[in-house]
């Protein structure tokens, strides 16, 4: 281990990559076994909320604490400093356990109460796991397989939790902290890792520009001074995470639609497909050296993630393709699109601009909107198309998704060349290495 840590001071080897991926991978992965486990159960003897369906409100409930926590992250992650990191990982994790076991005993719609208190501190755990990584030259490869925990881990998670009601006899209450207990002493031993990742060298902090924390007043003249191309980024953002989230959230209820219900294997599948081309695809873009022309690739990806939605959609109902590989098509759309806003995107603008920033405070600012959003379609898919279908609603979603955030995208890219040409021409296009 001695020399293993020895060799993480040489940012640009391989050793690097592999310790800080490794280590920043399984403190995320780690993180989704209190978060996402509950979502595996049905929930069908219990009463309804409000006229919705009892896991549908456990979603909302979880969602709301963890939208809270993305508003209150833009102002923590962007200010916390690199000591107290660690301690608020496993601090922040280890209090959304105690909800899960508050989830557990609390009798009736408490349980709402307890799972809003889950998301709360779960949402601020990206930002603090990709401050480890951002401002360096392999920032791309490691926020990609960073990002692959999410795509993995979900599926994952659900597993676990399945198998302890089905062989151990866990009750649907209990699952979600017993499985939160079984991935504890793994997340203490990835952030003791996450930990001991060297800062970025003299060389990364020239190519991708010094992160800083920032002052209430830093973030408000970033913001007004990107405020066009952040706001397409932000609303694009903000359509992909509602589509992330209704399809990871009611995946089994798809599947069944679709006519795989009793294929438990799909989910694996899909997770395999949609994490090795997520993971090639961005992952390459470390090799361009031009912030600029990086910056626009990363949009380009994210345009193409949206068009795939359409088309895959397209093809789908059409009779071109099947079920199955329409939900493959449709995943890789999403997560094509959707990584990069949690790593890559912000991280090149950051290396393009001179501003005094962190890519934790631009992230959050997406995240914040974003998990709003996801609050907002949630809604109203359960008080205003009760009688649509899971399916059908996803297709309906996917088609707008499509053409709203590729009109998005190409309007941002547009707004950063023109704003890049006029005032960093001279000084930030560099020819490629």
């Amino acid at each position: 281990m001695v020399s293993l840590t020895k060799n993480t001071k040489r940012s640009n080897t391989f050793w690097f990559i592999l310790y800080a991926s490794s280590a920043a991978f399984s403190t995320y992965f780690c993180m989704y076994a209190f978060r996402k486990p509950f979502a595996v159960a049905s929930y069908e003897q219990a009463q309804f909320v409000a006229g919705i369906d009892f896991k549908s409100a456990l979603i909302i409930a979880q969602v709301l604490g963890y939208a809270l926590s993305k508003f209150v992250g833009i102002k923590v992650v962007s200010e916390m400093t690199a000591n107290y990191r660690s301690v608020a990982i496993l601090t922040l994790v280890m209090a959304a356990q105690c909800s899960l076991m508050a989830f557990a005993v609390a009798p009736g719609n408490w349980k709402l109460v307890a799972l809003f208190f889950n998301g709360l501190p779960l949402g601020i755990i990206w930002g603090l796991v990709f401050s480890y990584l951002e401002g360096r030259r392999t920032t791309e490869v490691l926020g990609a397989i960073l990002s692959i925990s999410f795509i993995v881990s979900s599926g994952v998670v659900k597993t676990v939790g399945k198998y302890l009601m089905l062989d151990l006899q866990v009750s649907e209450y209990w699952m979600p902290a017993a499985t939160g207990a079984i991935f504890t002493i793994p997340l203490f031993i990835s952030v003791y890792f996450l930990s001991r990742i060297p800062p970025p060298t003299h060389q990364d902090k020239e190519e991708r520009h010094k992160r800083e924390p920032m002052t209430s007043e830093d973030r408000i003249q970033l913001v007004r001074k990107y405020s066009i191309g952040l706001g397409c980024m932000v609303v694009s953002y903000i359509l992909l995470t509602a589509m992330r989230d209704f399809s990871d959230n009611f995946a089994a209820e798809i599947w069944i639609e679709l006519g795989y219900g009793d294929r438990p294997a799909i989910f694996s599948s899909v997770a395999l497909y949609t994490s090795l081309t997520v993971l090639l695809l961005l992952s390459s873009i470390m090799w361009i050296k031009n912030n600029f022309r990086a910056f626009m690739v990363n949009h380009l990806m994210v345009i193409g993630g949206f068009l795939l939605l359409g088309v895959s959609s397209l093809f789908y109902q059409s009779g071109g393709i099947s079920g199955s590989s329409w939900m493959i098509a449709l995943t890789i759309g999403i997560y094509l699109a959707y990584v990069p806003f949690n790593c890559l995107i912000f991280d090149r603008m950051l290396s393009m601009i001179n501003d005094k920033a962190n890519a934790g405070f631009l992230i959050y600012i997406a995240d914040a909107m974003g998990y709003a959003g996801t609050v907002g379609i949630l809604l109203y898919r359960n008080f205003f198309e009760i009688k649509l279908s899971w399916l059908n609603f996803l297709l309906e979603s996917a088609y707008f998704t499509a053409l709203l955030g590729s009109v998005l995208m190409v309007c941002s890219a547009w707004f950063f060349r023109q704003r890049f040409y006029k005032e960093h021409s001279k000084t930030l296009i560099k020819s490629s290495a």
